[in-house]
């Protein structure tokens, strides 16, 4: 049965489709067999049978590691992850001499392998999209969607997840589907996450550094994300922190997709405890000790601010989120997030009781 399921941040999406499609496998023998005629035909086993969409690489990257974790006793899963910014090379190579069961990856890429038919799909069981409103809003990525779901078996599961799913996108997704089963969860009311505390903090744009060197100072935390508009933003705030013995990473766009993934592993295993990002990292990503978001700029819309302050808070633990408010367009979002999830996010006090915040 296809399914399309919305459910809120840190509830474990990914492990829902990691365990079922892992579940479900054929990994039996994958040497070739000979037919009457004498011709070799390769088991299913041998050929990709899931594949797996997202809009990032460093999701792409995390998805790929959940298969990894969850199959660590199953030996014989082979998992691959392909996505621009490497070399098309190496992932040829792992198709034509190593095939995976199950592929995770950027739409362009994936789409540039099937093309040139290094990555065959006329054997995936199960094809899911991850975010699926946010890789199927840009007509472009759905474009490509599109023609890599076309060189798919007419009979597979198609799943799709994410914690925003609009009125708007659900016919989207659906074109996708046959009759699927649809868990939507259609008061906004119930996406917010109960142990996180939210707040914001009213000032110009010239006293944010210093209120966030006050936070940093002040705040007990694990690990801290701060959200920014802009690349430039990022590695000037970045720099800034690293000069107020702040010592933090830096995750944008325009840097080399190894740089990307060195400096997400390095955060995830806990090298650094604060992260400066755009919105690359404000969607899907899952880095459990973090219990602080701090939106240094704040996001263009309530869908956003709901991905950004789920990196804190997941899975039933603790967080806070404080936002910065600078200009009349913030407070109006900030107003919208209010009245459409129906919270009240109250000025940040002088005192936070840490016990609110740090899950013991």
């Amino acid at each position: 049965m296809d399914i399309i399921c919305q459910a809120k941040s840190g509830m474990g999406k990914t492990a829902v489709f990691v365990l079922a499609t892992l579940h479900q496998l054929n990994i039996g023998s994958s040497s070739s067999v000979t037919a009457e005629d004498g011709t070799d035909n390769k088991t299913p086993s041998g050929n990709v049978q899931v594949l797996v969409l997202c809009h990032t690489r460093e999701l792409a990257f995390q998805i790929a590691h959940e298969y990894e974790r969850f199959s660590k006793y199953l030996p014989e899963v082979k998992t691959a992850v392909f996505y621009g910014g490497v070399s098309i090379k190496s992932n040829r190579e792992v198709l034509k001499n190593d095939c995976p069961h199950i592929v995770v990856g950027t739409p362009g890429r994936i789409l540039a392998l099937c093309r040139e038919k290094s990555l065959l799909l006329d054997h995936v069981k199960h094809f899911i999209i991850d975010e699926c409103d946010r890789v199927l809003e840009a007509l472009d990525m759905r474009r490509d969607v599109q023609e890599i779901f076309r060189m798919t078996p007419h009979d597979k599961q198609v799943m799709m997840f994410s914690a925003t799913l609009s009125k708007e996108m659900r016919p989207v997704c659906r074109k996708f589907c046959q009759d699927p089963m649809e868990i939507y969860v259609d008061d906004d009311t119930k996406l917010t996450l109960h142990g996180l505390q939210l707040y914001y903090i009213k000032l110009a744009e010239s006293e944010k550094n210093r209120k966030l060197n006050d936070l940093l100072d002040a705040l007990e935390f694990n690990q801290v994300v701060i959200f920014v508009s802009k690349v430039p933003r990022a590695k000037e705030l970045n720099k800034l922190l690293t000069e107020c013995n702040f010592p933090s990473i830096c995750i944008h766009s325009r840097m080399t997709q190894q740089e990307r993934i060195e400096k997400y592993k390095s955060f995830k295993d806990f090298n650094a405890r604060i992260l400066v990002s755009t919105d690359l990292f404000g969607r899907g990503i899952d880095i459990e000790r973090v219990n602080v978001v701090i939106n240094y700029d704040f996001p263009d819309d309530s869908d956003q601010f709901l991905h950004r302050v789920g990196r804190a808070g997941r899975f039933g633990t603790k967080g806070i989120a404080i936002s910065f408010i600078s200009s009349d367009a913030d407070q109006e979002i900030l107003a919208k997030i209010q009245g459409r999830f129906e919270v009240n996010i109250p000025e940040l006090p002088d005192k936070i009781d840490m016990s609110s915040y740090m899950s013991t």
